[in-house]
């Protein structure tokens, strides 16, 4: 069990982020968010601003004066800041690999500067085409071309990983490496090709549901209640340091099935509509049929269970995205709305 005390987030103040501050405060702990709003909001944490307990850094991690400050007063740090969603990572694969791969680099620094307690939000992307389902921590994996820019994110991830678990075997900096896989809840923004909430608004509004591919890709959507309560707990257990572990739901679901569930909790009339990967995202867009992954290794650690199923949060998000829209635009109407 860690001691109450100071904890860095980085990227506090995107989707994950903000919900982990909440957890965090609410257990008792000093929080510092440091993020520089590329990806993350204000709105996310603008109702944690007033508490004592909570302070939040407008600037990038690759502040090295900044970054030292923080991590001077801290005696953990959670690494979330990291380019996010298919749409970004294309558009921008040179801003993705640096901020990934020298940015964790500049917090591993700091950390082991001043002995902090380092957890590493990695993804279910390191895992490229998957050589088998489900995936566990120990697989090979398979990539694809470096023709494909999708691949860059994957890449930079698994040195993200490797730069930790070097720290942690070369100076005994105590490193945790977590995939998250597609984790989803409220507040969460479809702009970066997240695909929950962009069907969801689709639906909402009764357009077409644009589903990339053939849609028979699957999934496994982890809520971010689920998701931040584990990263809680992994920061606590001692036998966490060390260890790569996957962090998600195991219940599998393909695109299209989705985007059918979407419609049919928010009372639609949408239809689905498939749009090749080329329109999309551009040619040469590559992706992996299934990602499931196996939770045995963190259900040993942490006794980890999902609490929450598919539609329970499809239900949160629904609700949360009619309220935003209702309160943006209170003369326009929704699906489902009567």
């Amino acid at each position: 069990m860690i001691t109450k005390g100071k904890i860095l987030i980085t990227g506090g103040a995107g989707f994950i982020g903000a919900h982990l501050c909440e957890l965090l405060l609410e257990q008792g702990h000093t929080i510092v968010a440091i993020d520089n709003l590329s990806t993350g909001s204000l709105e996310n944490i603008q109702h944690l601003r007033a508490n004592p307990n909570f302070q939040f850094v407008r600037e990038t991690i690759d502040s090295a004066l900044v970054l030292d400050r923080l991590a001077s007063e801290a005696h953990t740090i959670i690494h979330l800041a990291a380019a996010v969603g298919v749409k970004l990572i294309i558009d921008d694969p040179v801003q993705t690999i640096r901020t990934n791969i020298m940015g964790t680099e500049a917090v591993l620094d700091a950390a082991n500067r001043y002995s902090c307690k380092v957890l590493i939000a990695s993804t279910s992307e390191v895992y490229g085409k998957g050589v088998k389902v489900p995936f566990h921590e120990d697989d090979d994996r398979l990539m694809g071309p470096t023709t494909h820019s999708r691949w860059a994110y994957a890449a930079s991830k698994a040195v993200d990983e490797f730069l930790g678990l070097a720290y942690q075997r070369q100076f005994g900096l105590p490193v945790i490496i977590v995939r998250l896989f597609n984790t989803v809840g409220p507040r969460q923004t479809g702009q970066y090709g997240m695909v929950v909430p962009r069907f969801v608004q689709q639906a909402l509004q009764g357009a077409s549901l644009n589903v990339y591919g053939d849609g028979k890709q699957s999934r496994c959507f982890t809520d971010v209640l689920d998701v931040v309560g584990a990263l809680s707990r992994l920061i606590s257990e001692p036998k966490a340091v060390g260890q790569v572990l996957n962090l998600g739901s195991t219940q599998e679901v393909t695109i299209l099935e989705l985007a059918r569930r979407v419609i049919e909790l928010t009372g639609s009339h949408s239809e689905t509509q498939l749009i090749p990967y080329s329109e999309a995202y551009g040619p040469g867009f590559d992706d992996m049929r299934r990602r499931v992954p196996s939770i045995d290794k963190i259900r040993r650690l942490i006794n980890f269970e999902p609490r929450y199923t598919l539609d329970d949060t499809l239900n949160r998000i629904i609700t949360y995205e009619r309220n935003r829209f209702i309160q943006s635009y209170p003369t326009a109407s929704l699906a489902g709305t009567g």
